[in-house]
């Protein structure tokens, strides 16, 4: 069966609203239209502001069956969703979440640490 997939930008902008404009996996604040304003707030470089930039990620992968529903979509920093893809072996999200959140305690991952609560 050929799917047609649809434009992850309403999902994903309604993720973005519900998160409070903060990624899924690790927590931190990010921007989805306007790098200038988001780098200023937070004293950013262009470069650590990309990684910030939100993108829809489907929980369970379009590959594997996963649709563009609202209840399938969460908002992720280009960061956590790139890593999340990588590797040998992809991790679910929920633990794929778990190692980004050791990672940033033990101050790794992507280095930036905006806030230090979790919204989840």
């Amino acid at each position: 069966m050929n799917r047609t997939r649809k434009s992850l930008k309403t999902p994903r902008q309604i993720a973005f609203r519900q998160q409070n404009e903060h990624c899924w996996y690790c927590s931190q604040p990010m921007w989805e239209k306007n790098s200038a304003d988001f780098r200023q707030r937070f004293n950013l470089t262009e470069s650590q502001a990309r990684k910030l930039q939100c993108t829809g990620e489907h929980l369970l992968a379009w590959r594997d069956g996963g649709t563009n529903k609202q209840e399938n979509i969460v908002a992720a920093c280009w960061y956590c969703n790139s890593r999340r893809h990588r590797g040998k072996k992809e991790l679910d999200p929920l633990r794929h979440r778990d190692r980004v959140q050791r990672e940033l305690q033990a101050e790794g991952w992507h280095g930036l640490r905006l806030t230090n609560t979790p919204t989840q």
